[in-house]
Order: C-alpha cells, then sequence, then structure tokens
C-alpha cells in the first residue's frame, strides 16, 4: 500500500490502518505542497493509491471530506476546546461486520463517495483506539506545519513531525528569547 500524503513530507506511515487516517490529514498542503483535495482530479488520484479502485468522488464528496479532515485534524492536535466546538453533530458513517470463514470478525467500510471514506478512516481509527495507537498519530506542534505524523518515541512525547525543519527553529527561537529575557 502505498500513502503519497504521507511520503510526500518524508514520513514512515502509521502501523497498519492507521496509516489511512494519517495519510488523509496529510492530504492538506503544507508549504510547497498542494493540497489533494483541492481538485477533482488530484483527490482521485490519491483516493485510488490509498483505496485502489476507488476513484469517484464528487464536487459534494470533496466537500464533505474536507470538512471531515479538518475535524480529524482539531481530533489528532490534541485541541478538545476546538474539537468540541466545531462538532455540530458526532461524524458517522455505515460500516459492516464481516464475519471470516476463519473465525475472525472485519469491520468493513459502507457507503460510497465520501461517506465510504469516512467510514473506512472511522473503522481504523477504531482499531488503532482498540490497540491503543491512537494516541500515537500527532500534529507536529509548528502552527504552520501540523503535518500528521506517528510518535515512535518510547515515552510517546514527540511534539515535531521532523526535528530538523520544524523543532530546531522552534528551539532555537525559543532559547533566543530565553537569552534575551535574561541580557536585558
Amino acid at each position: 500500500m502505498t500513502w503519497p500524503a504521507t511520503t510526500r513530507y518524508a514520513l514512515d506511515p502509521a502501523p497498519a490502518g492507521l496509516a489511512l487516517a494519517q495519510d488523509l490529514l496529510n492530504t492538506k498542503g503544507v508549504g510547497a505542497q498542494p493540497d489533494l483535495l483541492a481538485d477533482p482530479v488530484m483527490a482521485a488520484d490519491w483516493l485510488n493509491q490509498v483505496i485502489p479502485g476507488e476513484t469517484g468522488l464528487s464536487p459534494t464528496d470533496l466537500d464533505q471530506l474536507r470538512a471531515f479532515r479538518a475535524d480529524l485534524q482539531r481530533l489528532v492536535a490534541r485541541d478538545d476546546e476546538a474539537a468540541s466546538a466545531s462538532f455540530a453533530v458526532a461524524r458517522s458513517a455505515a460500516a459492516e461486520l464481516v464475519l471470516g470463514v476463519d473465525g475472525v470478525v472485519e469491520l468493513r467500510g459502507g457507503g460510497s463517495g465520501a461517506e465510504y471514506v469516512v467510514s473506512r478512516v472511522l473503522a481504523e481509527v477504531l482499531g488503532a483506539q482498540q490497540v491503543d495507537a491512537w494516541r500515537r498519530l500527532k500534529s507536529c506542534r509548528n502552527e504552520r506545519c501540523r503535518v500528521a505524523f506517528y510518535d515512535r518515541s518510547r515515552n510517546n512525547s514527540g511534539v515535531w513531525h521532523s526535528l530538523k525543519t520544524c523543532g530546531n527553529p522552534a528551539n532555537l527561537r525559543a532559547h533566543r528569547a530565553r537569552n534575551k529575557e535574561l541580557n536585558g
């Protein structure tokens, strides 16, 4: 499986299906990177790469998918106040439980278009929550960046998607501000 929105930021995808949620979040353009949900052609190309065979997104679907992405972004950024204020209604989507011949129950997305993508993402988030991986999907602390990354640090303390591009400059600015304050 390829995760084009995530790999364009030189990041490793989150484990298992949580990579779908991460990739959806990373469709948002940062810096010189375009928003992959900005037009139907780019959106269809992205969708066909992450969910092969799925290409149909209407303009209304794109609006719904961008709104869902914004809600998911607020949750991943752990901005509880903004997240609760922005959700007029809880997000929901059709899904089905399927019992395989091996006895394993699988949660599959349902619907079509944006509803199908949302249901697939929500199913993967549910699975990640059950194995305690959801809390490791984070948004870069840099306000101008906000790239979604999977925190692989031992104590789950990562705050930058890249220490080189976001962390070091921020830490240097903070260091200079403290020195300026101390030295008058």
